[in-house]
Formats: structure tokens, sequence, C-alpha cells
């Protein structure tokens, strides 16, 4: 997901999501990692929620907490700025960990030249952790699920989605063209197959729960009470 908040609302919205939005996600059985991006500190915003499985979307535990936001949530899913939200199937992934910089491009195929551009980057994907100052990378491409509007959405007022996306990890802020022999990754992804400009953006790690953090956590407040209460 990619989006944008005013500056009066920043401090809010980094509140409201570290402290209650990441946490009621990772509780969501199917739920394995959530992290919050950030261009600059006056930047745009780039989420990436990690799932078990594809069918996690569609679960009734997930369903279930979309169309039940809490106050806090409700309150602030208006505030969420040119929305564009994709869940995807992973094409491709490869390397460990989270690192500190993401490198995010989202593309479409030029008609007719989807199995080109898609044999580009699963061999970008597979040497992308042997380039110094890089992690990872991971391609995705999105696959809406059939399923209602949920009453998050609603709020919103609906989402943009993405089409391919490739995501670069690593810690290095500004090495990218390497990738791609020295070119601009716009360029070079239209010349591989990529229809008009594709849109990068580069952010930064703000935070990341795992659904062993939230677990951890409600089991000591649990053991903290039966302390208590002992």
């Amino acid at each position: 997901m990619w989006w944008n908040v005013a500056d009066n609302d920043r401090t809010e919205f980094h509140e409201w999501h570290s402290k209650e939005h990441l946490p009621e996600r990772l509780s969501i059985s199917g739920f394995n990692r959530g992290s919050r991006w950030q261009a600059d500190e006056a930047g745009a915003f780039f989420v990436l929620y990690e799932l078990q499985t594809y069918e996690t979307l569609t679960s009734q535990g997930y369903l279930t907490r979309l169309n039940d936001p809490t106050p806090w949530s409700t309150e602030m899913m208006p505030l969420h700025r040119g929305m564009v939200r994709s869940q995807c199937r992973v094409l491709a992934s490869n390397g460990l960990g989270v690192a500190g910089v993401m490198h995010t491009i989202r593309m479409s195929p030029e008609p007719g030249r989807e199995s080109a551009l898609k044999r580009f980057l699963v061999d970008l994907v597979a040497r992308v952790p042997q380039v110094p100052g890089f992690t990872g990378a991971h391609l995705l491409q999105t696959e809406t699920p059939a399923a209602a509007p949920t009453r998050e959405q609603q709020i919103r007022g609906g989402d943009a989605a993405a089409d391919w996306i490739l995501l670069v990890a690593g810690h290095a802020a500004t090495a990218v063209p390497q990738l791609f022999d020295g070119q601009p990754p716009s360029s070079r992804l239209v010349a591989e197959g990529a229809a008009e400009t594709p849109v990068v953006g580069r952010f930064q790690l703000v935070h990341a729960v795992t659904a062993g953090d939230v677990a951890t956590t409600t089991e000591k407040m649990e053991e903290g009470r039966d302390a208590h209460t002992s």
C-alpha cells in the first residue's frame, strides 16, 4: 500500500499505526509481518503486510476486522490520501530479513510482452542479494480477491491498485541503477517490456512488527495480570 497523510495529521497517524493498527493486523491468523516505511519526514508512506498464504486475504478473521474498524481506525481511515492498495501473489522472492531501505517499482507489462518482462524481473530478483548494498528482492503481481468492498474501504472512499510490483531491499539508498546496468530503472524496464513509465519510490523503514512480537506481548500482559491477581 502507498498513500500520503497531511502534515498536521502525521504525529497521530504514526501513533495509531504503530500502537494499534500494526498489532491488530498481526494478531490475525495468517499475518506474519507488517512494516511501515516513509519516503522522508514529510513524504509518502509504503506499508507491506506479509502473509502465510494468499487465502489469508479472504479469511474470516481478516474480513471481520476490515468490516468492524475500531473507533480510532474509523477516525484515521479518511486521512489516507491517494491510497494504492494491492493484494498480491508472490511471483519470485529472494533474500533474508528486513533492511533499512525499500525501493518500490510499480509497472504494467506492455501487451504481448508479459513473458519477456517476467523473465527479466525473475532473473533480476535471483541476483539482487549478491549485489553490494542489497539484501533481497520480491516480484509481486496484483490479484484482487472477489469480495465485496469492506467497511474500511468504504470509509476511505475506494482504493486504486498497482499491477506488477518489484520490491528491492537493502542498505544502499542510491544504488538502484547498478541493478539495471547503470540505466535509470524506468528506462530499462520499458526496454524490457514495461508499458509507459514505471513509478519508482524509495522508502526508509519506520516500524516493523511480527506475529511473534504480538504473541509475546500478549503473553506477558496475561502473566502480569495473573501475578497481580494471585
